[in-house]
C-alpha cells in the first residue's frame, strides 16, 4: 500500500477528526488545520500526534508534495488553504467523495434516512462485528466498542456508511449520501430537514428520489413503509433495483422491557420504542442480505445499548430513569416522546427539549412543533438567543415559542440555569426525565443533572 500524504481542512469536526485518525492508523501521513477545535476533537487529535500547531489557516502547508487535500463543511470556499490547493492544481476531495473513493471494489451499504440512520448503521455494525464479519465503515455517533467513527482497510469486502442529505463541501453542493453509490440502501423516513438548503418540502424530497435513481443496478432498497412519502418514491419506477419495505416487527413489552418474538421465542432487548424497532428490522435485513442468520443477528442484538444519545440511559432505577436523545426536529420529538410513553405507561413522562439547530431557530419553521411534545405530561423547551445571533438568524421571542408548540401548559426558557433549577426542584418518584438536544443546553453535564434529581 502506498504511503500518501493527505491534509485536511477544517480537521477538528466531528467525521473529519475521525477521518484524520482513520488515516493515520492505516499508516497514511496526515496533516491538518482548523481555526478552532474543541473536544473531544482536540485531546484525540493531540494522542494520535495530529494536533495542529496552532488555530488558524496557512496557505503555506499546502504544497505540491500533497497526494489529497480533503476538505470539511466547516470551511468556507473563499479558505485561503483551500485557494492554494487549487492554485497548484491539487485534488481537492469532500470527506463523502474521499469515502467513495476508498470504497470502491467493496459492497457499499448506505443508510439514509431523516431520522434513525444512526442507529440503524450502529445495529448493523454491532451485530457485524459480534459475528466476525469485517467491514469498513462511516457512522455519525461514537459506538461502545469502537475507537472511531471512521474506518478504511484495504481487506474488508463492506463498507456501511451512514447516508446523510446535507452538503457535502462548500464547493460540491450536491447532498452527501449522492456521492456514495450504494448495493445496498435504506431509507428509514422523510421528515422536512435542512431548510437552509431545501427551501420547500419537495426540494427536500426530491434528493431522497436522487438517492434511489443512485442505487447500483441490481441493488437492493429498502425503506419503512410507514412513511407515506417513502411509499410513494419506493412506487415509482425503479427498473434496475428491488425496493422492500419494512415496519415494526412483532414484540412485547412487560416491566419496562421490550421482546422480539421470534417463532414464539422472546428476544430481550436493551433499546426500545417503535422508531427503534423499525430501526431494527432495517438492519436485520441488511446483515440477512450479506449472509448474517436470523438467529445470529438476534443473538448479537440483545446487547446493543444503543448509539450515543440516541434514547441513551443517563441513569436507571427502579422508580425512576432519564434518557437523552439527538431528537431536534418536529417528527423526531414525537417519536422518541412516543416511545418512552409506551414503554413507561405508568409513569410521569417529563421532556425537555433544546431548539438548537439551524432549523429549529427559524420562525418560519417553528410553526412545525404544534403538538410535537403533546404526549408528555410536562413539556419544557430552552433556547439561547447567542445561539440565535451566531446563526445570524432574526431573533425569537419566549411568547413565539410557546405558541407555535400549541400547549398552554408548556414552559418555555432562554435561561440554562434557571431550566436546571427547576428540573432540581422537582420530586422524581416514578417518573421518567427525557432530555432532547443536538447541543447540551449550554454546558450541562447530563450526568450530574441526573445524579442531583432526588426520587
Amino acid at each position: 500500500m502506498k504511503t500518501e500524504r493527505i491534509h485536511l481542512i477544517a480537521i477538528g469536526g466531528s467525521a473529519m477528526h475521525n477521518m484524520a485518525l482513520a488515516l493515520h492508523e492505516k499508516g497514511h501521513h496526515v496533516t491538518g488545520s482548523d481555526d478552532e477545535i474543541r473536544e473531544p476533537s482536540r485531546s484525540r487529535l493531540q494522542r494520535a500526534g495530529l494536533l495542529p500547531a496552532y488555530d488558524g489557516w496557512n496557505p503555506d502547508v499546502i504544497t505540491s508534495e500533497l497526494d489529497a487535500v480533503i476538505l470539511g463543511m466547516h470551511a468556507r470556499a473563499d479558505n485561503p488553504e483551500l485557494l492554494r490547493a487549487q492554485e497548484l492544481g491539487l485534488k481537492v476531495y469532500s470527506y463523502p467523495e474521499y469515502l467513495y473513493e476508498q470504497s470502491k471494489g467493496k459492497t457499499r451499504i448506505v443508510i439514509g434516512g431523516s431520522h434513525g440512520k444512526t442507529s440503524i448503521t450502529a445495529m448493523i455494525l454491532h451485530v457485524l462485528r459480534k459475528c466476525g464479519v469485517d467491514a469498513d465503515f462511516m457512522v455519525g455517533a461514537q459506538l461502545e466498542g469502537f475507537d472511531t467513527m471512521v474506518r478504511m482497510t484495504r481487506d474488508a469486502k463492506y463498507m456501511v456508511l451512514e447516508g446523510d442529505e446535507y452538503l457535502a463541501s462548500p464547493i460540491d453542493r450536491r447532498p452527501k449520501f449522492h456521492l456514495y453509490h450504494p448495493h445496498i440502501a435504506v431509507l428509514s423516513g422523510i421528515a422536512w430537514d435542512h431548510i437552509n438548503v431545501f427551501p420547500t418540502y419537495d426540494m427536500y424530497v426530491d434528493q431522497f428520489r436522487k438517492f434511489i435513481q443512485l442505487i447500483e443496478p441490481n441493488g437492493k432498497l429498502f425503506y419503512c413503509r410507514h412513511d407515506s412519502d417513502l411509499n410513494k418514491l419506493a412506487g415509482e419506477n425503479y427498473p434496475q433495483i428491488s425496493a422492500i419495505g419494512y415496519g415494526v416487527p412483532e414484540h412485547r413489552i412487560d416491566n419496562g422491557i421490550t421482546y422480539l418474538i421470534r417463532n414464539e421465542k422472546q428476544v430481550p432487548l436493551k433499546v426500545f420504542g417503535d422508531h427503534n424497532l423499525m430501526n431494527l428490522e432495517a438492519a436485520r435485513l441488511v446483515c440477512e442480505q450479506i449472509g448474517v442468520a436470523q438467529h445470529d443477528f438476534d443473538h448479537a442484538i440483545q446487547s446493543f445499548k444503543g448509539a450515543a444519545k440516541r434514547l441513551e440511559p443517563v441513569r436507571v432505577e427502579e422508580n425512576f430513569a432519564c434518557y437523552k436523545d439527538f431528537a431536534h426536529s418536529p417528527s423526531k420529538l414525537k417519536a422518541t416522546i412516543g416511545a418512552v410513553r409506551k414503554q413507561f405507561p405508568n409513569r410521569k413522562l417529563i421532556a425537555c427539549m433544546e431548539l438548537h439547530t439551524f432549523s429549529s431557530l427559524t420562525a418560519e419553521f417553528l410553526l412545525q412543533y404544534a403538538g410535537s411534545m403533546n404526549e408528555a405530561d410536562e413539556a419544557l423547551v430552552y433556547f439561547n438567543p447567542h445561539t440565535i445571533a451566531h446563526k445570524k438568524l432574526p431573533p425569537i421571542t419566549v411568547e413565539q415559542v410557546r405558541g407555535s408548540f400549541a400547549r398552554e401548559d408548556i414552559i418555555v426558557s432562554n435561561d440554562s440555569s434557571a431550566m436546571v433549577s427547576l428540573l432540581q426542584g422537582k420530586k422524581w418518584d416514578n417518573s421518567v426525565l427525557l432530555l432532547m438536544t443536538s447541543g447540551n443546553f449550554d454546558g450541562v453535564d447530563f450526568n450530574d443533572l441526573a445524579q442531583s434529581l432526588q426520587t
